[in-house]
């Protein structure tokens, strides 16, 4: 019968004649055969199956030894023996080279007939012992996943006692070298099946026997941890740990986070390779396994660890977003990542690149797992500018590209970053601030942040931005009786001459620092600032005190008599003088007082007060303020603009009405030099408007803030307004000798060299008992102009040069940042004629001026577009401190003139010799400590896992939107793209 078998087999036939012939060959040896027959046709149909060249052979081979398994069980039994089993498996069957690849599915296909027989125990010990040779062996997916469905099967076939543990850890070994080599979709389907066929008998095999799972869990561990291994363990071994009951998470995470035998580097490398199985499709758990692995770290304090391998992986997660099948994990993953790492912006920063992107690409996919993504990435956005604000230039794309999703609110936020935090000790991620491997493009320094200083920092940049002012601390001559001095010296010398991207303030800030301020608490910048220049002005005044005393006492050489008689620095740079007089409104005698101040605190206008421009105007018209003797222009009117009407003022001292200057906000010339287009001038009853039409006007426009926002002029004008004194305020007459109503007006009668402004934006809220925050948009004017009464009514013209911003809702919470710029007279050869400001041909127009933005450590190129749209954007970052730099005139000419002198001979003021010293030593260290961290990080980053390059997730969605890919439409049910981007 085999002969006409192999007969039937080896014609030229056509399959279908071969099948009719051969189930008349099946219906013939279903008769009773004898024992050589039998045994002739099962060698005959065993070689079809095993070495078959078709699966039409290798089916039919199939096909006859059931036959014989089911009508002649006994000699089958006696065919399918212990001895030829062993052959099979030990030798293989077939030539050398050419042996067989289904002697696996052949002795499966065997079991199922001798199951009852004598000999199945012997076969099944015989099993026990092969199967564990042949994982030692390493086979690949293929022949992995037929033993499992062998041994899942036939469960008596599973090693037993330890061969069982060993067989569970072998396995995983195998597992750890699985790889999908094909990119087909088929390909890879087949390879994910293979996977879960071995991962499911590791998952039987724990439930019948828990006691293999923790050496079973060892053995990954020891895996995934290897540094020796020259190529990365598969993403296949994500299979194995969605098998791992959860109630075994948290011990097996407590022992090894305090395994002290698991080195820093071991333990780093293997959570960068448990990161990369977010990568795997179809897991269940991935995601809490990681996370559970990283709040262990957290809890034994392996900060350093934690940072690493977040910066390392970040965005490889974040890319994972892109396709549905691993999003869930991949969110859960990168959510607790980002929400965790507070104590520095590096890692959300990575992902502002890919942020928009990956957002219209969600929006484009309009699946409800988009939908669910899109929600949870906008609280995390939101969630992070709010804990890392002051980057407004890198985040505007980011909330432009966010803008249409919901915004949590602050307790919500509060919660996020709460509850995911490493620790809830600050000072414990002290030594954790952002890397910076090199100064900033800008060439500029950073400031460290020593604990919610940036209030400190953002005030001593604009100080240092101030050039004059710089200049002038850092030519000073060392001083005893100037100890602070001293120290701000010292840090601007560092922040003009050190090579570190960022230098400490901590002598300086313990020096200035208000003995009222709490210690790590968020505090008041304008509060510091005036703190600050009044201890500057007092020590001055002290030296000046000493030098009288020695001038007495003979000891004080008279070449240093000039310079100790002078005003003191904080005079020369920021003070000015204000006239307030008091008119009585019965007597109209007026009563006047002097005071010189440092920074106005300008207060917001009630909003019925508030001054609206007219659609067409690139200028906010103003309140008219004060008396003035010049006379108003005589240039024809295009258009007007009407102020409110305000109650009238008596003119003082019975003088004759005069008329009122406005302050003039000047800022967009035209190229040829010309008068500024937008001129302001003053009647009795209103002020008025002329609005000239010129290329730049859309840009004023634009910088100026909307129809409904207040300007910098509003509040100016709003603080010089008279203010009527009656009810409960009355003002004291001492020529009535009683209490009577007046008015009380106020005069800029100097000013000063540089103007600095505080926009009153924070208030006691009796009805809350908390200080809230006015949050109105304000628009900042490049320049202003002011009327100063000193001898009589000049126009004093202002440059803008820094911001400082507030971000945050509460003066005891948020974050200060600082834009500033260099405004610098550019030629000192003559003073202007007939006090009027430089023109455009000797100055540089005022927006062509460099911006830089200071965020503590982090100084960027910026703009005055940024500067003015910074609230538009961010809603809660707004302008609070204004510091605008005097242009040169008549009055003040002549200090500007010492100033430009000291700048043009000595140039940058050289540090003194100690000084240079210091700073040198420095230098050098900071590159001895480079050196340092770039041969520890070669050595501790050249032993991580070598993963494939995130950024092809990105490039392939840009590259393919026609396609059904993994973030397109059809992709929500796994369409034919789903896979493409995913690492096995």
């Amino acid at each position: 019968m085999d002969k006409i078998l192999e007969a039937v087999m080896m014609s030229s036939y056509p399959n279908n004649v071969k099948q009719g012939l051969v189930r008349r060959v099946i219906e013939a040896i279903k008769q009773p055969m004898d024992s050589e027959q039998c045994w002739s046709m099962l060698e005959f149909s065993t070689k079809l199956y095993l070495m078959g060249d078709t699966k039409f052979k290798r089916e039919i081979g199939k096909e006859v030894l059931e036959v014989y398994g089911h009508y002649h069980p006994e000699e089958f039994e006696e065919f399918f023996n212990v001895r030829f089993l062993l052959s099979l498996l030990q030798e293989g069957y077939g030539p050398v080279g050419k042996r067989s690849l289904y002697v696996l599915d052949y002795i499966h296909l065997g079991l199922q007939f001798i199951l009852e027989s004598p000999s199945a125990s012997d076969i099944f010990s015989l099993l026990r012992i092969e199967v564990l040779r042949k994982v030692c062996e390493r086979p690949g997916p293929k022949q992995c996943a037929k033993i499992s469905k062998l041994l899942s099967q036939h469960p008596q076939c599973v090693p037993t006692g330890k061969h069982q543990i060993l067989f569970c850890q072998q396995l995983i070994r195998c597992i750890g070298q699985f790889q999908c080599i094909s990119e087909g979709e088929d390909d890879i389907m087949e390879f994910l099946d293979h996977v879960n066929k071995v991962s499911g008998l590791l998952q039987k095999i724990w439930r019948a026997q828990t006691s293999s799972i923790l050496p079973s869990l060892k053995e990954l561990f020891t895996i995934i941890s290897s540094t020796e291994e020259q190529e990365a363990p598969s993403n296949a071994l994500a299979s194995v740990v969605q098998y791992v009951p959860l109630e075994l998470m948290d011990g097996v995470i407590r022992n090894l986070t305090n395994d002290d035998s698991i080195t820093d580097v071991q333990m780093m490398t293997a959570i960068s390779r448990m990161i990369d199985w977010v990568s795997w499709p179809l897991g269940k758990n991935i995601d809490k396994w990681i996370i559970a692995l990283l709040k262990g770290l957290a809890a034994v304090k392996k900060f350093s660890i934690l940072i690493e391998v977040t910066l390392l992986k970040i965005e490889k997660v974040f890319s994972k977003l892109l396709y549905p099948i691993v999003r869930e994990g991949a969110l859960s993953v990168l959510l607790y990542m980002l929400l965790s790492f507070q104590h520095s912006h590096e890692a959300f920063h990575l992902l502002l690149p890919h942020i928009p992107r990956l957002v219209a690409s969600l929006n484009k996919e309009d699946s409800n797992s988009a939908t669910s993504c899109l929600e949870q990435l906008a609280e995390l956005i939101h969630s992070m500018f709010f804990r890392f604000s002051g980057f407004p230039d890198l985040y505007e794309p980011v909330m432009e590209a966010v803008k249409a999703l919901p915004i949590p609110n602050e307790d919500r936020i509060k919660h996020l970053l709460g509850q995911n935090a490493w620790t809830s000790q600050k000072n414990e991620l002290a030594c954790f601030y952002p890397r910076l491997a090199s100064k900033s493009d800008t060439g500029k320094i950073g400031l460290i942040n020593l604990g919610n200083t940036c209030y400190m920092n953002s005030i001593i940049q604009a100080l240092f931005m101030a050039s004059d002012f710089r200049h002038s601390v850092l030519n000073l001559t060392e001083s005893n009786s100037q100890p602070l001095m001293t120290k701000l010296q010292w840090l601007f010398a560092f922040l003009e001459h050190s090579q570190r991207p960022a230098v400490s303030p901590e002598g300086f800030l313990s020096a200035s620092w208000p003995p009222w301020f709490s210690p790590g608490a968020q505090q008041d910048c304008s509060e510091y600032l005036k703190y600050l220049l009044d201890r500057l002005h007092e020590e001055e005044k002290t030296g000046k005190r000493i030098y009288r005393k020695l001038k007495e006492s003979n000891l004080m050489p008279q070449a240093e008599e000039h310079h100790y008689l002078n005003k003191t620095l904080i005079e020369k740079m920021f003070g000015g003088k204000m006239m307030t007089k008091i008119r009585c409104l019965k007597c109209l005698n007026v009563s006047s007082r002097e005071e010189a101040f440092t920074d106005l605190s300008l207060a917001f206008p009630p909003s019925n007060r508030h001054v609206r421009r007219q659609s067409h105007t690139a200028v906010l018209p103003v309140e008219e303020i004060g008396p003035q003797i010049i006379e108003p222009p005589t240039k024809p009117q295009s258009q007007v603009t009407e102020s409110p009407r305000r109650q009238r003022k008596h003119p003082v001292s019975g003088e004759p009405p005069v008329q009122l200057l406005p302050i003039e906000t000047v800022g967009f010339q035209e190229a040829e030099g010309q008068e500024t287009p937008f001129i302001l001038r003053s009647d009795r009853d209103h002020v008025s408007l002329e609005a000239v039409k010129d290329p730049v006007l859309a840009f004023g426009e634009q910088t100026c803030g909307s129809e409904d926002s207040r300007s910098v002029p509003d509040l100016i004008n709003y603080f010089l307004s008279p203010e009527v004194l009656t009810s409960e305020n009355k003002y004291h007459c001492e020529k009535c000798a009683s209490l009577q109503d007046a008015e009380k007006v106020a005069e800029l009668t100097e000013g000063p060299h540089y103007l600095v402004l505080t926009l009153l934006r924070f208030s006691f809220d009796l009805r809350t008992m908390k200080r809230k925050k006015i949050l109105d948009n304000v628009s900042i004017p490049l320049v202003l102009k002011l009327a100063a009464s000193c001898n009589g009514f000049v126009s004093v013209v202002y440059d803008l040069c820094s911001v400082v911003v507030h971000s945050g809702v509460s003066s005891e919470s948020g974050h200060y940042y600082c834009y500033a710029r260099e405004c610098t007279s550019t030629s000192a050869s003559s003073p202007p004629r007939d006090g009027a400001p430089k023109s455009t041909s000797d100055k540089q127009l005022d927006f062509e001026i460099q911006w830089y933005l200071f965020n503590d450590t982090r100084v960027s190129f910026s703009s005055f577009e940024s500067v003015s749209n910074v609230t538009s954007f961010f809603p809660k970052d707004t302008a609070y401190v204004l510091f605008y730099r005097q242009r040169p005139c008549k009055q003040s000419w002549a200090m500007h003139e010492a100033v430009s002198d000291a700048v043009r001979l000595h140039g940058e003021p050289s540090p003194t010799k100690d000084l240079m010293e210091a700073i040198s030593k420095d230098n050098i260290l900071y590159l001895q400590e480079q050196e340092k961290e770039a041969r520890n990080r070669a050595a501790y980053i050249s032993t991580l896992p070598k993963s494939p390059l995130w950024w092809r997730d990105f490039d392939r969605d840009k590259d393919d939107e026609g396609s059904s890919g993994g973030c397109g439409p059809a992709a929500g049910g796994g369409g034919s793209g789903s896979f493409h981007g995913l690492v096995f």
